[in-house]
């Protein structure tokens, strides 16, 4: 899985293509032999993330992060505390790993980072503004994910190594693989959960009942942010919470549902879990 970002906005690995123009850069993926791979890593490839590649994603995930953060606060105008947030800045990048340590110290750092970034701004402004910094952090994520050629598959397949990092069960679908005009995938149990009670238990200050207050806008306005219609569905059944995400272009939309609007129908949004989204 070459082309995966360090973090700093250039990719790292094999098979990466540089923009001669300085625009964004794509990642050029090798084709995968399907011969001898069972249904199980077909469905879910990402099992074989090496410990490097995890590590590399958390660390491109803070960045988007705290990127997208600063750029929604210098976007309030002149609203911000400076004191406060070189504060939240001293903290963010206290005790980080060394660049070569195991994925979980990048976990760690990540989860506590997301955790205090969530409480610094659900604090000052209030729940409704995560919207608006995950519209920023999606700014970022357009910038430094590189583009790995799949079209609408390349969004969820993004979704589907974050879900890998967690160890959440997921599978793209049975009936169609993930092609450029329409790619979905399952989450059919999400770690998140697990793993933000496991950091309660151990002292971690959540700010969000649930995680998929920010979750689905964040994931939302990636998809959006590549130039694509998402669309998602949350779950509760007994194997845990799960969620399922479609990104698809206007075309395979308006083809899928004539009836109603490209947007609406990428937008809308189903839930058995009233008030989580």
């Amino acid at each position: 899985m070459g082309g995966v970002s360090d973090g700093t906005g250039g990719p790292t690995g094999p098979g990466v293509r540089a923009s001669g123009d300085g625009g964004p850069w794509t990642a050029v993926l090798a084709v995968e032999d399907a011969r001898g791979e069972g249904p199980e890593q077909q469905r879910s490839p990402y099992r074989a993330m090496s410990d490097a590649e995890r590590s590399a994603l958390w660390r491109q995930r803070l960045h988007e992060a705290e990127a997208g953060l600063t750029r929604y606060l210098v976007s309030r105008g002149d609203e911000l505390h400076l004191t406060d947030w070189f504060v939240l800045q001293s903290e963010l990048f206290a005790d980080l790993p060394e660049p070569d340590a195991p994925a979980v110290e990048w976990q760690r750092v990540f989860f506590r980072d997301q955790a205090l970034m969530e409480r610094f701004l659900v604090l000052r402004h209030g729940e409704e503004v995560l919207a608006d910094w995950a519209r920023s952090n999606a700014e970022v994520y357009r910038e430094v994910e590189p583009d790995h050629g799949r079209g609408a598959a390349d969004p969820i397949h993004r979704i589907a190594r974050q879900a890998e990092l967690y160890g959440s069960d997921y599978e793209f679908d049975d009936d169609a693989a993930p092609g450029p005009e329409r790619a979905a995938l399952t989450i059919t149990h999400c770690a998140i959960w697990d793993y933000r009670e496991r950091a309660r238990r151990s002292g971690v200050r959540l700010t969000l009942a649930s995680p998929c207050t920010y979750c689905t806008e964040a994931l939302s306005a990636n998809i959006r942010a590549k130039g694509y219609l998402p669309a998602h569905r949350l779950t509760h059944s007994p194997t845990g919470h799960g969620c399922r995400w479609e990104s698809a272009t206007a075309t395979a939309t308006t083809d899928a549902a004539p009836a109603e609007s490209p947007t609406a129908a990428a937008t809308a949004t189903a839930t058995d879990e009233p008030g989580e989204s």
